[in-house]
């Protein structure tokens, strides 16, 4: 079978592949780049502020206090996109808005958002999680297979 790279092209496949090459709009990566990590920088230091908060406050240790403050942050994305300001923050940031847990949030109430002209049950109950189904799925399935991994190598006497 012949690879498409090997093929011989057109004239008018080349001109066409020039002239595209010409109008196509060249895209700023590293200055979209410095953009995701600065935004997901500062949401990740924005959580850290949250974490020490019930630290200090609520008298929670360091290992405690991880799920309220994952809970908070996926509470103000959700909060924030409902108001269409999270919405604003990934047109500028990107990936930088997507890859903290406050990408969950708005992908969850981004989707009830959209399907609430349907209705409560089969509009936004039966579509909340058509995006972070799939995350919330492979998120349980791997923590399964590492908690056996684990207790495999502690039943052998490796831990």
């Amino acid at each position: 079978m012949a690879n498409k790279k090997n093929k011989q092209k057109t004239p008018q496949q080349q001109q066409y592949e020039q002239l595209e090459k010409k109008f196509e709009t060249k895209r700023p990566v590293f200055k979209n780049c410095l953009k995701a990590f600065f935004v997901g920088g500062l949401i990740c230091t924005i959580g850290q502020v949250i974490s020490y908060f019930y630290i200090y406050f609520f008298h929670f240790t360091e290992q405690t206090s991880g799920n309220p403050t994952s809970a908070t942050v996926i509470f103000f994305s959700m909060l924030l996109t409902g108001f269409g300001i999270y919405d604003r923050l990934g047109q500028f940031a990107g990936a930088g808005s997507a890859v903290p847990v406050s990408g969950f949030g708005n992908s969850i109430i981004s989707a009830a958002i959209e399907h609430r002209t349907e209705g409560f049950v089969l509009g936004v109950g039966g579509n909340i999680f058509k995006l972070a189904g799939s995350v919330i799925l492979f998120g349980v399935f791997s923590a399964f297979v590492v908690a056996l991994i684990k207790t495999i190598i502690i039943e052998l006497g490796g831990l």
